[in-house]
């Protein structure tokens, strides 16, 4: 049967052709069937039929053919069950076309797939990679996640280290500010399969903390140019639910860089820098060192976001206000020297913290000097803008002299400090003035004090001579 002339043409995709004999194919495939039976109507000798969607391909439509000219036998293992249950999907291969069909077959061999190892289990999901769609249609993902799940949950290395207070989530530990410290015996594996299957393997939600660890490990794998968008909202959204308790400033902000740069939605970017921005009196000037976008050195539009969060976020106690005062200052202190770096940037990042932030302002001038010397091409309006983020009267007496005497600096600034030094000096003179007069009352409560006690002794001395009396003579 099988040495006659092949009568049926097969083409997959639009380029590989299977020649191959129809009476074999139709007695296991009902869809090859009804087609084969409308191409005859044409009364051609040679049947053709293009399939441009065929799951798995060339090699998957072989494997189907195998098993027709097997008899209905071939051999199943876990790297090729799934291109033969989605092929016996597509081809209607049911018992209601032939007694035991393959698809059949794929279903009772996967009935097995909990007894299966480790290895078989990833190998059978990561052949699913060329038809996620088709794998996912009839199910077959689903059983597959399911296995690994129960894998991973059944392990007791998995169950030890999800448990141990030195894993990722928690505050408290030294790897808590890395993503993907801490990994499971899994995540090297898992790490391997394509992003589409992941994001089907651990659903919209981030599957709890170990698989909100397992994203973070591998979209930093994977590193940077996007194509994992669904995977970095699914990771934002599971360390969110873990925050504040299950990761530091610092963590969290590495998370960002881990998934800022795989399409992370605008919605769970919020949600993040929301976090982020709350407790932004924890970061350093390390943190907030993100690289920019196109020529910018740093992101500063993120810093921006984040000082509005914090400020916005109720009652910030005036300590924390000021550590972050702080901080800023040795912030714009390091992005100054950037050429990129816009007037309306610096001055967003001087000005959104209120001036009760500082007790000082002798930090925002050195790094406005530093701005006006590494922008040379300043106009004299912009560099006037720029001065309007100094308050003059919380300037130094020796600032206030240094920059009335600073020649990037506008006039009209210059005047401002001269005018709030000569204020300062009055203030200083008026508070020494304060002082020596405090300093007099003291001395003068001092010498009353001294007064009253000599008086005291000498009443004392007095009495004593009188009541001794005179001696008497022999």
């Amino acid at each position: 049967m099988q040495e006659d002339a092949p009568d049926l043409r097969v083409r997959i995709h639009g380029r590989q052709e299977l020649f191959l004999h129809q009476r074999i194919l139709c007695l296991f495939s009902g869809s090859l069937c009804r087609a084969v039976r409308k191409e005859k109507r044409r009364a051609r000798a040679w049947v053709e039929l293009d399939l441009p969607a065929f799951p798995g391909g060339a090699a998957g439509f072989e494997l189907a053919a195998r098993f027709c000219y097997g008899g209905g036998r071939i051999k199943m293992s876990p790297s090729n069950v799934a291109a033969l249950r989605c092929a016996a999907v597509a081809l209607e291969m049911t018992d209601d076309v032939a007694a035991c069909n393959l698809l059949a077959q794929t279903d009772a061999f996967l009935d097995g797939i909990f007894y299966w190892t480790w290895g078989d289990v990833v190998a059978a999901l990561k052949s699913c990679e060329g038809f996620a769609d088709a794998a996912e249609d009839c199910g077959l993902l689903r059983c597959l996640a399911a296995a690994v799940h129960a894998k991973i949950s059944d392990s007791p290395l998995s169950s030890a280290a999800s448990s141990s207070p030195d894993g990722y989530p928690h505050r408290s530990s030294s790897s808590s500010s890395t993503p993907g410290a801490g990994k499971e015996w899994w995540f090297e594996d898992l790490a391997a399969v394509e992003p589409r299957l992941v994001e089907r393997l651990v659903g919209g939600s981030g599957g709890g903390l170990v698989m909100t660890r397992f994203l973070l490990h591998y979209l930093r794998k994977r590193g940077g140019g996007g194509g994992c968008g669904g995977l970095a909202d699914a990771a934002a959204r599971g360390v969110a639910m873990a925050a504040p308790a299950g990761f530091s400033c610092r963590g969290l902000f590495r998370v960002l860089r881990v998934v800022a740069g795989q399409g992370l939605s605008k919605g769970c970017r919020a949600e993040l820098e929301g976090l982020i921005g709350s407790a932004l009196d924890q970061a350093t000037l390390d943190d907030l060192l993100v690289s920019g976008h196109d020529d910018a050195v740093y992101d500063v539009s993120l810093v921006v976001r984040l000082l509005r969060v914090f400020v916005s976020s109720g009652d910030v106690a005036l300590q924390k206000m000021k550590k972050v005062g702080r901080l800023m200052d040795k912030y714009l202190r390091e992005i100054s020297p950037d050429h990129s770096l816009k007037p309306s940037k610096f001055l967003a990042v001087a000005e959104s913290l209120p001036d009760s932030a500082r007790d000082c302002f002798d930090g925002v001038y050195r790094a406005l000097d530093i701005y006006l010397e590494s922008h040379p091409g300043l106009t004299c309006g912009e560099r006037s803008r720029l001065c309007r983020c100094l308050n003059y009267e919380k300037l130094t007496l020796e600032t206030c002299k240094e920059l009335a005497k600073n020649p990037r600096i506008p006039p009209r600034s210059a005047v401002r400090a001269l005018a709030a030094a000569a204020e300062g000096k009055k203030e200083e003179l008026r508070q020494n003035l304060q002082t020596m007069q405090w300093r007099v009352a003291e001395l003068e409560k001092m010498c009353r004090q001294m007064k009253g006690q000599m008086s005291r002794m000498n009443q004392t001395a007095v009495g004593d001579i009188h009541g001794r009396g005179l001696p008497k003579l022999c």
